[in-house]
């Protein structure tokens, strides 16, 4: 017999949740420990998740969701996305989906601190640097990974040749509970209401940049960024105010050729990367933790947790819901960033149109509530 059941590579996000989901059915986990953090990294985390209602029960059955301090996590209740001319939007609002939240926007540092302390005292997973053999091997090691590059899986990966600039914010008006959103060919901008590190008056900013622009951007003055996010945001926010360092990275839109095998399984960013323009990297890796732990707790008994035929029970559960996503996401991105004139046009109407027509508007919101 071997020590463990399950071995996971990896040490983010999706590796612990998918280790206390699995030693919740009682089966003995070893999971990669968390490498000490180089002088280098120990920048203060400005990034800030989006999450689903989907991704928030998963956290809440695991007791880490309950765990994440007050002002780490912010509701929002409304959500506002703007087109490139005069008008052109289109609203979203929890009251209208009969839901108490569209999304919560989580503190990625905390959120991470919260799963990795409920790891490091769940009985039945034990912290390796290098987990040893195990009948099921769960890659969940990023977009990087070199497990799954040692497997020799593909991972067709397009750049978009844009970058992600992130930063917290404050402003001088309540963010309400309000996301906001501008697609500005060639950019998009988003705000994210939070709550830290000014309770109700602060925002995470995400903003799409061409990478010629996001290297601009990042060593500008202060003055000088603040006042271009102001004429960009057009005041519908407040007068914003940098209140952290500004990071970024490389966007893609990427998908692993295969995310089974016999007795392996890709899970998050592993198995599919994409654009953050609708938040749902990180609910797409979630919804993999939920669907593969259902998938092997509803295993006949004479049937190993390695068996290929049921880990193409969680391929065939993810797939479809990863294609759709990636599509999405990636034909928005198509759609808003080139700057022509007939297109420009097309897009902002539609924006407007959709906007009027109430069975759509719940279609599009229902699906990014459930990924």
């Amino acid at each position: 017999m071997t020590a463990f059941d399950v071995r996971i590579l990896g040490s983010g996000i999706v590796s612990r949740a998918m280790a206390l989901s699995l030693a919740r059915q009682g089966l003995r986990v070893a999971l990669q420990a968390k490498p000490p953090a180089q002088a280098s990294e120990r920048r203060p985390d400005v990034r800030a998740y989006a999450l689903n209602p989907a991704s928030v029960t998963l956290l809440e059955g695991l007791r880490a969701w309950q765990a994440l301090p007050e002002d780490a996590r912010s509701a929002v209740l409304d959500m506002r996305v703007h087109g490139d001319a005069p008008g052109a939007a289109i609203e979203f609002s929890a009251w209208q989906q009969a839901v108490p939240a569209l999304a919560w926007i989580v503190d990625a540092a905390a959120l991470e601190a919260v799963l990795e302390s409920a790891a490091s005292f769940a009985p039945l997973v034990t912290l390796q640097p290098e987990p040893g053999n195990a009948p099921l091997t769960l890659i969940a090691e990023g977009k990087a990974s070199a497990e799954r590059e040692r497997r020799g899986v593909g991972f067709e990966r397009h750049a978009y040749g844009h970058r992600a600039v992130a930063a917290r914010l404050v402003s001088d008006r309540p963010h309400g509970g309000t996301a906001l959103q501008w697609f500005r060919s060639p950019d998009i901008l988003a705000l994210l209401p939070f709550d830290r590190p000014q309770p109700q008056h602060a925002y995470g900013l995400v903003w799409s940049l061409p990478e010629a622009q996001a290297e601009q951007w990042l060593a500008a003055p202060v003055a000088e960024f603040e006042a271009e996010l102001n004429q960009a945001t057009g005041g519908a926010a407040g007068t914003l105010k940098l209140a952290s360092e500004r990071m970024s990275w490389p966007l893609a839109i990427g998908q692993a050729e295969a995310v089974t095998g016999p007795g392996w399984a890709l899970l998050g960013d592993a198995a599919h990367q994409v654009h953050p323009l609708a938040g749902q990297g990180l609910n797409l890796g979630l919804a993999d933790v939920a669907a593969l732990a259902q998938v092997l707790a509803e295993r006949e008994s004479w049937r190993s947790l390695g068996d290929a035929a049921l880990l193409r029970r969680y391929a065939r559960r993810r797939g479809p819901a990863q294609w759709a996503m990636a599509r999405a996401t990636d034909g928005l991105w198509n759609l808003f960033t080139p700057d022509h004139p007939g297109l420009r046009e097309l897009r902002n109407r539609g924006l407007s149109l959709v906007n009027q027509l109430a069975p759509v508007k719940r279609w599009l919101a229902s699906h990014a509530l459930d990924v």
